[in-house]
This record gives C-alpha cells, structure tokens and sequence, in this order.
C-alpha cells in the first residue's frame, strides 16, 4: 500500500485525505491543532501534531514522513496582518527532513499569484513576476523545491479557491466602489482541486509545474453580480472608473498531459 503524507490537513488538505482514502492509500495528515488530531483519527487519517516556524518544527516530522513515497505540502503562507512570516525558510526547515526520508515525489501547493495581474495570456511557459509578498515567497519555494535532486517536485498553482463553503462573493455582497470590473476571473473550484492532485498521483507526473483554473473566464462584475443574486445577496458595486484588465489563466497542459477533464468548469 502507498503511504502519502499531506503536510496541511485545512480547507483543502482534509478533504483530499479522504479521496485518497477512498481510493486506497495509507494517508498520514497533519494538523497545527490539538483538537483535531481526533478528527483526523477517526476519519482514517495517522494524525500527527506539526507546527512550522522560521526557528523550529515542532512535532516529529520523522515518523510524519517514515515510510511514505509522496509528501503533499499545502501550507499557505501567513503574510497578513501583524504575524507575518518568512514562509520560504518554514520549507527550508523540512527539506532536510525529506532528503533523508523515503519520500520520492513531492507535491507543493502554489498560487497563480507568482503571476502579476497584466492583461495577458498565462501558460506555464510565462516568465513568473510576483508583485505580492507572498506570491514572491511562493515562488521562491516553488524554486528551492524543484532545484533539490533529493526527490522530484510537482508544483501546482491554483487560482482563487472556491467551494460550497467558500466563496469570494460573500465578502464582495455589498460593498462598493469595487476595483477592475473588467478583470477576468481565475477560480478553481475544490472538487477540481483534488481531482488534478489525484490525476497527478495516478500519473505519476512529478518534475512538472500545472496552472489550475478552470477554464470560464467572465469579468468580475458579470460574475459575482450574477452569483449575488443566485445567493439573494447584496449586489457588489464597481468603480467603472478603474477599469483595468488582468491575466487570464490557461490550463491546457493539465487538459493535455494529464487528459483531465474540469468537473466544475463553469463555478
């Protein structure tokens, strides 16, 4: 049986341990909190309590990676607000664990944010330019994984998480003088999220790097105007003065390397 630890076990991280489950995987997850190592536990999931930080891993990261052959990173970095941190040197800190681990593939969950917002056409093969801080950080991780020969790394950037207990336009109802109206949208929802790792896993297609949204693309105003009112919210205003375009994220290498097919394609 293949042991696969998911280093993140959150919004996206606990879901995709029971598929994996489910499609007969030894999964080991961890968890920042002491209450949910049950959780984890009675799903089926060998708990483990695991805390980064820039000085230190607390929890035992050995037996986390003991005896597993693919590592899932999907931690997100934590650069809002006064706790900011140095997200890079957090990976830094477990490389050395996975250099001397049985793992051979890892998987690091990135962002399209290693992208600026310029009105382009974005594929794999375009240059990365952050302009946030995390973006640069994610990028930078993206690159000290995939420069390790110690293990092959697949990088996957999603767009703009969405799901059925997650979505943007309940923190836009409402509000007004909202900024580029016109800007397309670049979401992916999380059935799709879990589907792509799977495919990957499946696959086996490690040494690569995946933009994932799905492939719908209306401006923001058109988008979260008409979900508003699908959810009987208040409808978002734009500023139509600051009507700027942005990047549109393509994701044909997934559609073709991987032959996947969007199961949410429309949101």
């Amino acid at each position: 049986m293949i042991k696969i630890s998911i280093l993140g076990c959150g919004w996206l991280g606990l879901p995709l341990a029971k598929a994996l489950l489910s499609k007969g995987f030894f999964v080991k997850g961890s968890t920042t909190s002491a209450a949910k190592v049950s959780v984890l536990e009675n799903i089926g999931i060998e708990p483990f309590l695991i805390t980064l930080s820039e000085n230190k891993i607390t929890g035992s990261m050995n037996d986390f990676l003991e005896n597993s052959t693919i590592l899932i990173i999907d931690v997100p970095p934590k650069l809002r607000g006064s706790g900011t941190e140095n997200f890079v040197t957090k990976i830094r800190n477990v490389i050395p664990f996975i250099e001397k681990s049985s793992v051979k593939n890892v998987l690091f969950i990135s962002s399209t944010s290693v992208y600026n917002d310029e009105a382009i056409f974005v594929t794999e093969q375009t240059i990365p330019k952050p302009e946030t801080e995390s973006g640069k950080q994610l990028l930078e991780t993206e690159q000290l994984l995939q420069k390790n020969s110690h293990f092959k790394t697949t990088v996957l950037r999603f767009g703009g998480l969405i799901g059925e207990d997650r979505h943007p336009v309940r923190f836009l109802a409402g509000r007004e003088n909202l900024d580029h109206p016109d800007a397309p949208i670049n979401l992916i929802h999380q059935d799709d999220c879990i589907g792509i790792i799977l495919k990957i896993i499946e696959v086996n297609s490690w040494n690569e790097t995946f933009n994932a949204a799905a492939p719908f693309h209306p401006s923001r105003a058109a988008y979260y105007t008409q979900k508003a009112k699908a959810l009987h919210l208040d409808l978002p205003k734009f500023n139509l003065g600051n009507n700027s375009g942005g990047k549109i994220i393509f994701s044909a290498h997934i559609e073709k390397l991987l032959k996947y097919t969007f199961v949410k394609p429309n949101l």
